[in-house]
């Protein structure tokens, strides 16, 4: 329990000086903290939400100035949209057919990212597991 505590204690200052993510920390917070609450109580809600703050803020693949830049770009590609029947969000997964899938241009930033549509939304994936690492808003 110490340990943990510890850990947490370490990680956050961390975290929350890197403000140039600032929507993924937040999100990936609120998401672990939620995740680790149902799992492990108040403790599990603490390291839940430091460990998705850091994921949500590495998952913050676009920074802030480069978004409506990419997003300009997704919509002059005129990617087919997918239809999700649930929430466009940070880690959905999304099936390997009927969704179409996009490199990345270089001048973003991205390496190894691919990006579609969802719902009209444009969205990042990692493509190895298809998992929405960043929306597009």
């Amino acid at each position: 329990m110490r340990q943990i505590l510890v850990v947490a204690a370490i990680s956050l200052p961390l975290i929350l000086s890197s403000n140039g993510h600032a929507q993924g920390t937040i999100g990936g917070a609120a998401e672990g903290a939620d995740a680790g609450g149902r799992a492990g109580g108040p403790v599990g809600a603490i390291i839940g939400g430091t460990v998705g703050a850091a994921t949500g803020t590495v998952n913050g693949i676009l920074g802030i100035d480069t978004r409506p830049r990419f997003r300009e770009y997704v919509v002059r590609e005129r990617v087919p949209s997918y239809h999700y029947d649930s929430d466009v969000r940070v880690g959905v997964v999304l099936p390997e057919e009927g969704v179409t899938y996009r490199e990345v241009p270089a001048e973003f930033k991205a390496p190894g990212y691919r990006y579609t549509y969802v719902n009209d939304r444009p969205v990042i994936v990692e493509p190895r597991t298809r998992r929405i690492v960043e929306v597009i808003e």
